[in-house]
């Protein structure tokens, strides 16, 4: 019989791909959405398929389904959605995961969190490993992201430690690719979408600031890889520790597609972390996983996505 997979968040940006990925390897998927930042063209090819099953829910309600594994991923991720309505951003991730854990414990089925970077707050530590508590602002614009997921990851292991619930941890760290949100507000989308209108490319303070751009392909992988190993809970880091300033970003973009649009800057917003680079020796140690795509060819790949949609 094969296993059937909750997918949670399976109509966003990386539940979509997930999905694929899971049917692409023989498992039935539900996938579950309540389309706040999900898209159903992220999912229209599946529909139909025999292993596929939507189901339009909200993960602050509770979900009772017989499945073999949940994948957490229901949340708004970027600051444009999660800003919009912050108290339903907590609440998604604080009772979503009550709920998915609550699951898990009837169906005794593993269950993977995904996490985020956004738990380490603006590091003081670099690169960002594991063990590094945080430093984050827990009653700033960008806390009902960062304070939800840190204490969706407390209930995590006092689930698995009270109730022995077979848990996974993943800390995601900027990701890119195809169905990427045209208007999320995140760098990727943001340079990609202005270059090709041949808008200016807004940047946000001096363009001096980090992040580190991960391929969804690869970030998928890492994803399934800790779900499947049964040698540690986590948290695993996964993402690109190829770091590389915003300004850099920019530029590339504007290469790769060939604008000629100009860069204006703009006030860095209130908490914006200055630097953002995982440390992966963990992933690569237990999940004998690191990034393969660079990032100009994963580039390549999304500003192709954003032309179809353009």
């Amino acid at each position: 019989m094969k296993p059937t997979v909750l997918v949670t968040g399976g109509a966003g940006f990386l539940g979509s791909h997930l999905c694929d990925r899971l049917i692409a390897a023989g498992n039935d998927v539900l996938c579950v959405d309540n389309f706040y930042t999900g898209n159903r063209d992220n999912i229209r090819h599946l529909l139909g398929h025999p292993s596929f099953e939507l189901m339009r829910h909200d993960v602050m309600l509770p979900l009772y389904v017989q499945v073999d594994q949940i994948y957490n991923l229901a949340c708004a991720a970027s600051p444009v959605h999660y800003q919009t309505d912050p108290v339903g951003t907590t609440k998604t991730s604080v009772m979503g995961a009550i709920n998915m854990l609550g699951l898990a414990k009837r169906q005794q089925a593993r269950v993977l969190q995904a996490s985020t970077s956004e738990v380490y707050g603006d590091p003081r530590q670099h690169p960002q490993r594991e063990d590094y508590w945080g430093h984050v602002n827990p009653i700033g614009v960008r806390a009902c992201y960062d304070e939800g997921k840190r204490c969706a990851e407390t209930l995590f292991f006092d689930y698995h430690r009270q109730s022995a619930v077979d848990i996974r941890i993943i800390r995601i760290f900027n990701t890119y690719g195809p169905r990427l949100q045209m208007h999320d507000g995140r760098a990727v989308g943001n340079f990609i979408l202005q270059a090709l209108r041949g808008e200016p490319l807004t940047i946000y303070g001096d363009g001096s600031q980090t992040r580190s751009f991960c391929y969804v392909d690869d970030l998928i992988e890492g994803m399934v890889r800790t779900m499947d190993q049964n040698d540690a809970v986590g948290p695993v880091n996964l993402g690109n520790p190829v770091e590389c300033t915003i300004l850099e970003l920019a530029e590339t973009v504007l290469e790769l597609t060939g604008s000629k649009s100009e860069l204006v800057y703009n006030p860095l917003p209130f908490d914006d972390p200055v630097r953002r680079q995982p440390d992966i020796s963990l992933a690569r140690k237990l999940l004998d996983w690191s990034p393969q795509v660079e990032l100009k060819d994963g580039l390549r790949e999304t500003i192709a996505y954003f032309k179809t949609l353009l």
